[in-house]
């Protein structure tokens, strides 16, 4: 008997595209390591809000606004999430119109390669101390 995986068994991956087509195939790069799938797309949107902000000078229109990150920002995408996914295009106008927070555009925050950074870190600390304190590792 053959097992299919589940959708919980599954890890996301987040392409990021380059709009200004310098790069090869416009994939810049490919986040992995999202557990799921509200996880994958909030880091997707954040992303892009973040890429539209960095686009947008004083003064600038909506339409200003998403010619420069049509010829100059970054797009995401969850890969193999079909219309799951989160799509740049159904927020666009929204994006452009409006200013966005600091938190909805901390895609950092979401990253998770960061929380695997911190998680490595604090395991490290751990130890470290434990080592200080004279325990032991068996």
């Amino acid at each position: 008997m053959t097992e299919n995986p589940t959708t919980e068994d599954k890890t996301w991956c987040v392409r990021i595209l380059d709009l200004s087509g310098g790069a090869e195939e416009d994939t810049v790069e490919e986040v992995r390591g999202f557990h799921d799938l509200a996880h994958a797309n909030a880091f997707a949107r954040a992303y892009v809000r973040d890429s539209v902000e960095r686009c947008r000078v004083p003064g600038a229109s909506a339409k200003d606004v998403l010619q420069a990150w049509a010829a100059f920002g970054e797009n995401a995408e969850v890969a193999d999430a079909g219309d799951d996914g989160w799509h740049s295009a159904n927020e666009l106008d929204d994006f452009t119109s409006t200013r966005a927070t600091p938190m909805e555009r901390d895609w950092r925050a979401l990253d998770p390669r960061r929380l695997i950074d911190e998680e490595e870190e604090l395991a490290f600390s751990a130890m470290a101390e434990e080592d200080e304190d004279g325990s032991t590792h068996h």
